[in-house]
């Protein structure tokens, strides 16, 4: 089985989120290819693994992989926010890990318009299931509503240029292939910017992709429900990609690690509220320089750990 995506910060995972000889529970919230979920097996023979994933066709490839752990590893079809929106089960997990990047296999090999470079219809949903892709909602909001999209976010600075030349563009023929949005960007913004360290279609299509997959609400919704079933003095560990995931999960780990939850205003505290978590890494685990240069997906990870009280 060929692999397409290299795990980002394991040495670090496994690490932070060991296990002793005893039973343990760990939930791979984002189980991809099914790379973390393979080292964890590995490494700890005490450890049984439920995977999640909301792309059939890449918990497919997963479940090749983990085969060989028999029912060590079990794999489950779904989002991670919705998982944790049910009622934990008996056995509540010891670990959970959230891996929150874009597994490499959807550039490669899902045909599913992730990347730029590709003449591919322009989808980008992590389940086709879902209703709405990314050529819907480029040919179906209105300018403001597009820019306001990329903005938010890609952060993208000349995101009213880009939505002005899509509306321009749409209004004579629909886009719907990825390289067609992609060389109608790059024509959008200057030329220095053209020419910059990015291609001038990064930031967009990040935005794209987060708003077809409802990413980041799905974080913030997740952060909360994982807290909840993790056994006490169990650990979760979250790797994040870039600002706008990092920001929802220092902010949940935060608010989880304070006691008190008055008002700024009261005074006195009179909640008597304890807090969830105890904060593993006050500052985020970044890859080494040696991972970095083996795999650049790694080049902007980062790790944030923390156990329940």
């Amino acid at each position: 089985m060929q692999i397409s995506h290299a795990s980002v910060l394991t040495a670090e995972v496994l690490e932070y989120l060991a296990v002793d000889s005893g039973e343990h529970l760990l939930i791979d919230a984002t189980v991809g290819e099914g790379g973390h979920s393979f080292a964890f097996l590995e490494r700890f023979p005490n450890l049984r693994v439920i995977g999640l994933d909301a792309d059939p066709r890449i918990l497919s490839r997963a479940r090749e992989r983990l085969a060989q752990f028999s029912d060590r590893a079990s794999l489950v079809h779904t989002w991670f926010d919705r998982y944790f929106e049910r009622e934990p089960g008996p056995v509540r997990p010891t670990r959970i890990l959230f891996d929150l990047g874009v597994s490499s296999f959807h550039f490669k090999a899902a045909g599913g318009g992730f990347s730029f470079r590709e003449d591919e219809p322009l989808d980008m949903r992590l389940n086709t299931e879902e209703e709405e892709n990314a050529a819907d909602l480029v040919n179906r909001l209105s300018e403001k509503e597009l820019a306001d999209v990329i903005y938010r976010y890609g952060e993208e600075r000349y995101s009213r240029r880009i939505a002005a030349a899509i509306a321009r563009q749409r209004s004579q023929s629909p886009i719907e292939s990825a390289v067609a949005l992609a060389d109608l960007i790059s024509r959008a913004v200057p030329g220095p910017y053209r020419r910059g360290r990015i291609h001038p279609a990064t930031r967009t299509f990040q935005a794209l992709r987060i708003a077809v997959n409802r990413e980041l609400d799905r974080i913030e919704q997740a952060m909360h429900g994982a807290v909840s079933w993790l056994a006490p003095g169990g650990i979760i560990g979250v790797i994040a990609f870039h600002s706008l995931e990092d920001r929802i999960v220092k902010r949940a780990f935060r608010e989880k690690s304070r006691a008190c939850t008055c008002p700024p205003e009261m005074p006195i505290c009179k909640c008597g509220g304890s807090a969830e978590l105890e904060l593993i890494t006050r500052k985020p685990v970044f890859a080494t320089e040696t991972e970095r240069e083996r795999n650049a997906a790694s080049r902007t990870a980062r790790l944030r750990v923390a156990r329940k009280c």
